[in-house]
């Protein structure tokens, strides 16, 4: 996969490459995935974790996230706002969860503001992907939902929490990512076959 495509068509290129696998790829991917994850000290120390709901081919971390709730750990998904339309919230999951689909037609938590936390009060945060290099650059969907939320981070370099896993299928990562100045850089990117 060539890294010298624009940022759009890079993202055209990546997202056939994920939604290409079959069926028992992706099956196989998810548990590679999370074997690898649960033997993760992030994870492990975690007690506040952000996840999503696997979409487009992206690798699903469904069963990392059960895995989380059988360990007790408090889990979030990612939730769209209203207002700013730009914005993004982190919900915590709760049993009898009740879901609605966001303007994109992406399954959420019905929103609930009072289980809401803000970004950085989260330990670990495993966010989706359409491409990313070795030096933790990360190429979205282009809506910049997650380089909204931790923007922050840029402006307190030394700020460690939380840390940002980028969760991807190996077939998702290119030599060198185009860096736009808004990017958030990962701490570290984790697929089926390792660790980056």
């Amino acid at each position: 996969m060539t890294s010298s495509a624009s940022r759009p068509a890079l993202r055209k290129q990546l997202r056939q490459a994920r939604r290409a696998l079959s069926r028992a790829q992706q099956h196989k991917a998810a548990e590679r995935l999370k074997r690898q994850l649960a033997q993760d000290i992030r994870f492990l120390r975690a007690r506040h974790i952000a996840f999503y709901l696997a979409n487009d081919g992206e690798i699903d971390p469904a069963r990392l996230l059960q895995l989380a709730n059988r360990y007790r750990k408090h889990c979030y998904l990612p939730v769209l706002q209203r207002w700013p339309a730009t914005g993004m919230a982190f919900q915590r999951l709760i049993k009898g969860q009740r879901w609605q689909r966001n303007r994109f037609g992406i399954c959420e938590p019905r929103t609930d503001r009072r289980r809401q936390v803000k970004a950085w009060r989260l330990q670990l945060v495993l966010l989706p992907l359409v491409g990313f290099d070795s030096a933790g650059n990360r190429l979205g969907m282009g809506g910049g939902f997650y380089d909204r939320a931790f923007a922050y981070r840029r402006r307190q370099r030394h700020t460690v929490r939380p840390r940002l896993l980028g969760l991807a299928h190996q077939c998702q990562q290119v030599p060198q990512l185009p860096f736009a100045g808004w990017d958030v850089p990962l701490d570290g990117v984790i697929t089926d076959r390792g660790c980056y």
